[in-house]
C-alpha cells in the first residue's frame, strides 16, 4: 500500500506471485511499492513492514545470506536510490492489518 502523509491511499493491491517463501513475498511487495512511488513521482517514502528481516537487511543491519533474496534486495536497493529518501520501520504484525487483508484477498481470489 502506498499512502500519502495525510493518510490518503495512493495505491493498494494484493497479488499472487506463485509458490514463494514469506521473505520473497515481502521483497516482492517492497519492490512493487517502490515502483508505485516512482511512477507517482514520490521522492520520500517510509516503508512500514512487519518483516523485521526485510527492515534490518534494507537498513544494512543484517547481511543478506540467502542467495534467493540477493537479486531481490539489489533490485529494491536500486529502486530506493531512484526514489530518493527511503526510511524503513518495523511494526508488529497486528499493526499491519491492511497489508494482511490485501494478501488474504489476493490469495482467496487465486483459489
Amino acid at each position: 500500500m502506498l499512502e500519502a502523509d495525510d493518510g490518503t491511499v495512493l495505491d493498494a493491491r494484493g497479488e499472487t506471485i506463485g509458490v514463494a517463501t514469506n521473505n520473497v513475498a515481502e521483497y516482492s511487495a517492497l519492490i512493487a511499492g517502490l515502483q508505485a512511488a516512482l511512477e507517482r513521482g514520490v521522492g520520500e517514502v517510509e516503508v512500514v513492514s512487519d518483516s523485521e528481516l526485510l527492515v534490518k537487511q534494507m537498513r544494512g543491519e543484517y547481511k543478506v545470506k540467502n542467495e534467493a533474496l540477493r537479486d531481490l534486495v539489489e533490485e529494491a536497493e536500486a529502486l530506493a536510490r531512484r526514489v530518493g529518501k527511503v526510511r524503513y520501520t518495523a511494526v508488529r504484525r497486528e499493526h499491519n492489518e491492511l497489508a494482511d487483508r490485501l494478501v488474504n484477498e489476493a490469495l482467496d481470489s487465486a483459489a
